[in-house]
This record gives C-alpha cells, structure tokens and sequence, in this order.
C-alpha cells in the first residue's frame, strides 16, 4: 500500500506557487461524453456515476467470489484540522470524479485536488479563500467537483461558482451565486448539461429563498435562475400567506439533481420551508419546498412538481437524489425521502405510481397508497415537546441510494434516529437560524440498516443492521457487490442478491461520503473519502467511535 500525505496547511495569498499539473485528460470530457458515460466504466465521469443518477458500475473485475481478497492500494491523506469560521462540523462528503486516470474531488474548506488514480499521488491543489465569518448551518462541507472542456467546476462556502484548469489547478472564472451576508451558501456537487454547469444554493435554516442556477461553461455568465419558492402571482405563490415569508421561505437545492436527456428535464429536490419548525408563520403547502421539480435544462422554468411533504414542520428536506430508471415500459423517478417514504413518480408528468414506506418507524404521520399526508405528531405550542420518528436526520439522509439494473434493486442506507422538538418563537433577522425551535436527538434509541427495495413494488427484499444509523452514501457493481460505510469508520461490502455481508475494512474515520469506482490500466479500484468530526446532522461520530482524519481510501485486489 503506497501511501500518500499532502502538505501541511499554508498561506495562499499566491495560489500559483502551490499548483502542480496533471494530464491534459479532461479536456475531451464533452456534454456526449457524459450522455455515454456508463459505456466508459473505467472513468466515473459525473456525480452519479451517469444522469440517471443510479451509482451503478458495470465494472466487475472484484465480485462476490474476490471481493474477500480486497485490500487498500493507496491512501491519500490530507490530514484533520477542517475546522473553520468557529464550525464545529466537518467532513468529506464528496463523490471522487475519473478521468482517464486523473481523480478530482474536493474537501472542507475550499480545497479541490487532482491526484493520480492509480497512486495517489497529489498533481496539484487548490485552495479557495473563505471569509472568517461565513454563516453555515448543517457544516464545512462539500460535494464534490464536475469535470468538462478541460476546467473543474466547484462551489464554496461563500457562495461561488468556480472554474479551474483542469491541467494545472488555476483559477478560469469565479462567479457570485448567493448572498453571503444574508448567509446564502453553497456545498452542492455541479452538474454539467450541454454547455451549462448547474448549480443549487444553501442556507435555508437561515431564512433565505431558495434557487437553481445555470452558468455558462466557458465564460461563467448566468444563464437562467430559478427559485423554487415563487413570489407573488406566479404559480405555487397561493400556498403562501400574504407578507414577507415567501421571500424568507427555504427550500433550498444542495444536493445534485439528475437528468432525462430525451425529455430535456433535470430532476432536482428542494429543501425544508423557513422557518423549519414554526409552521404558524407560513400557513399553506408552502410550494416548492420539499419537493421533486423537473425543470426545463435550458431555459429553467419548471415543468412539473411533486411535494413529498406539504407544509413541512419535521425539517424534511427532500433534496434526496431523484434515481431515473426503466422498467416494464415506465419511464420511472424514485425518491427516498427523509419523511420515511419512497415516492416512484412517472418522470415524464410527475404522476405518483406508488408510495412505500422505506423508514424503520415513521411516527410524524402517514402517507396512504392515494398520497394523501396525515399529520399526527408536530410541534403545535409554544415550549411544549413533540418527540417523532424520523427525526430532523430523516429516515435516509442526503446520502444516496444505488440502483442496479442487474438485480432490479435499490439500496439504501436508512438511519432510525427519534428526536424531541420544543417550539420556539424567533423572528426573522438577516443570517441568524431561524429554526423556530429547540431539538434534541434521541442518542440513546437509534439503529441503521442497508436496505434492499424492489424497484418494481416498492416492498423490501433484505435488510442488513447496524447498531448505529448508515449515514453514507451506497454504490452499487456489476460484480453483483453493494459497498457502504459506516459512522464508524468500516467499510463494507454485501452481496448484491442476499444482503451477505462479504468484507470489511476499518478505515479509521466515520464515513459520510460517496464511494465512486473506476479502472486503470485494467485494474478496478473502490474509492472512498472518509473523515467525520463533531456535529453531523445530529448525529456524533466521535460517540460512535470514529476518529477524525480525513483521506481517501483506494481499494484494488492484489496484483
């Protein structure tokens, strides 16, 4: 095993001193090339792995008869100071990016890598300035990086748009896309469509109004906006009350959205209403939060939506990925929610197919076969505790599931965490949490389970436990494997068909982040960040036993 540590945190009033180079490998990474990027499963060229948003690889070289023999390849270790602007939360939650044998992936704080595939070794870095002050709710994190026309597309924490040289880590363009001081942030992965990078906001704990961009690959110009939280007299804006909470509304877009490339739709989750908690203030279905919207790629307007959670006071962001896949002649979209429901909507209309229960147990309410939302237990008086289930955390949180067409399976990791909820009164002020109540997780009654759905009925099919919740992200490969970390710092492996566990490897760090797959030189390789520290979603790390360093683990059979 080669390992392979960066250097130490430095001054980067002068970035170039510290850029390296890489291959020039990205600069064929073209809008057709993405379209077709399962038929290249050597590289992983997008988020997803592919549009359809599936994190499934054909890739079968390790499989359920080798998968025992794995062992780590090469550790890239960057080390655990990611503590920033008085954040007590940090972690690597980013999905590594391939191409052609270069890795880009970003981390805490700003940072974005390129380093060799099939060594570890760093080509360059860099480091993007975050003011001091940066408002963040829910942690110093990031997603991950896009990779087209020979640049690198990421978001920071102070609300940027950011293209670097692919080859040598220089800044190309750089693009405001939120308002800081009114602590608008941004953490999601991009998503590169035709000649638009796509990008969503954060911050709605904080009261800002949620939006979905487009910038132009080449120049960094906006191409189009749109909010998911409409104003007044344009559609959805009835589900709101008169005065100011439309402005102040949420719904939020952090997570990355997929894409139909035959109906032209991106399909992205929006955030919790704002305030979470205090629904008195906002009285309505308070459209489009916690909602699926398909959105036209090129010009932005919403074609059709889907609300998972209609006048939400549980704080359940559905921002979940939106997984596109076939069958029996559908063209389908499933959606795990944090409310504990999986909603298969036809992805064309927006039609609901079926809704499924996927939670360990759902307290909060119920969602019949019809979609209707039956609310039971919700904070409703000032000071008095509501204890529900799911939590705040959700029944699955952003963290995401696979899909394999081989087994016609879902996997998901499913976190079974309570919590108590005490409203509270708060008015608005400009970048201050405007939460509207106090929460308390439940830290003594929680379980986790990798789950295995039937994407024809929605019914389980196997289920494989853990003591604490499954709170990273699932990849699912044709060697008929499901790999998923656990807060504890193992990485495991399952059999695809039976929920068997196979392998597991203590990585030393909690994982909440994306593994991703790839080849070089035609060996296959599991990749994963780990590194988890503090305060995660309500949930502690360091309470379940992982450590805070902060790497990426490749790992590959013996040669």
């Amino acid at each position: 095993m080669e390992y392979i540590q960066a250097p130490p945190a430095v001054d980067f009033a002068d970035l170039s001193t510290m850029v390296g180079s890489a291959p020039p490998v990205a600069q064929n990474v073209s809008y057709e090339r993405i379209l077709q990027a399962r038929s290249e499963p050597q590289n992983w060229l997008t988020y997803y792995g592919a549009y359809d948003g599936q994190r499934y690889s054909p890739l079968d070289q390790i499989n359920v008869e080798n998968v025992e023999r794995l062992t780590p390849a090469w550790v890239f270790q960057f080390g655990s100071s990611g503590f920033h602007a008085g954040q007590s939360t940090y972690a690597f939650e980013a999905a590594p990016i391939v191409v052609d044998g270069v890795m880009y992936l970003s981390g805490w704080d700003g940072w974005v890598w390129a380093v060799e595939a099939a060594t570890g070794r760093q080509l360059w870095q860099y480091k993007h300035a975050i003011p001091f002050d940066v408002s963040l709710c829910c942690g110093n994190v990031n997603r991950g990086v896009a990779v087209a026309h020979g640049k690198v597309f990421v978001v920071t924490l102070n609300a940027h748009v950011v293209a670097l040289d692919a080859t040598t880590g220089h800044l190309v363009w750089d693009a405001t896309n939120g308002d800081v001081r009114a602590a608008e942030s941004a953490t999601v992965a991009p998503l590169i469509v035709k000649d638009k990078v796509i990008v969503g906001s954060s911050g709605g704990e904080f009261g800002v109004r949620g939006h979905l961009d487009a910038y132009y690959l080449e120049t960094g110009k906006r191409a189009w906006r749109t909010y998911t939280v409409p104003k007044p007299g344009e559609p959805g804006s009835e589900t709101w009350p008169d005065g100011p909470a439309w402005a102040r509304g949420g719904g939020n877009t952090w997570v990355t959205g997929t894409y139909d490339p035959e109906l032209n739709l991106l399909y992205w989750g929006t955030g919790n209403p704002a305030p979470d908690f205090d629904g008195a203030v906002r009285e309505g279905d308070n459209l489009y939060t916690d909602s699926v919207i398909a959105v036209d790629a090129d010009s932005g307007e919403i074609r059709w939506h889907y609300q998972c959670t209609p006048h939400d006071v549980w704080d359940y962001d559905s921002n979940m990925e939106c997984i596109l896949y076939d069958l029996d002649g559908q063209k389908l979209l499933a959606h795990f929610d944090k409310n504990g429901y999986l909603f298969t909507l036809n992805r064309a209309n927006g039609e609901r197919v079926r809704v499924t229960p996927f939670g360990e147990r759902i307290t909060w309410g119920e969602i019949d076969v019809g979609g209707n939302v039956t609310p039971k237990v919700f904070p409703q008086k000032e000071g008095e505790p509501v204890h529900f289930w799911p939590g705040p955390a959700g029944a699955k949180e952003w963290t995401h599931a696979a899909y394999s067409p081989r087994t016609e399976l879902f996997y998901v990791p499913v976190q079974d965490v309570g919590s108590e909820v005490t409203l509270r009164h708060r008015e608005f002020k400009e970048s201050i949490p405007y939460w509207g109540a106090s929460v308390t997780v439940d830290a003594q009654d929680m379980q986790g389970f990798v789950k295995a759905i039937s994407a024809s009925t929605g019914e389980e099919v196997w289920r494989w436990r853990n003591e604490t919740p499954m709170s990273a992200s699932v990849l699912a490969t044709g060697g008929d494997l499901v790999f998923a970390g656990k807060p504890s710092g193992e990485f495991n492996a399952f059999n695809a068909h039976t929920g068997q566990l196979l392998w597991q490897f203590q990585t030393g760090s909690g994982h909440h982040s994306s593994p991703t797959t790839y080849s070089v030189d035609g060996r296959q390789y599991i990749a994963v960040p780990v590194g988890w520290g503090s305060w995660v979603e309500g949930i502690v790390p360091a309470m379940l036993g992982a450590s805070h360093g902060d790497a990426v683990f490749a790992f590959a059979l013996p040669q």
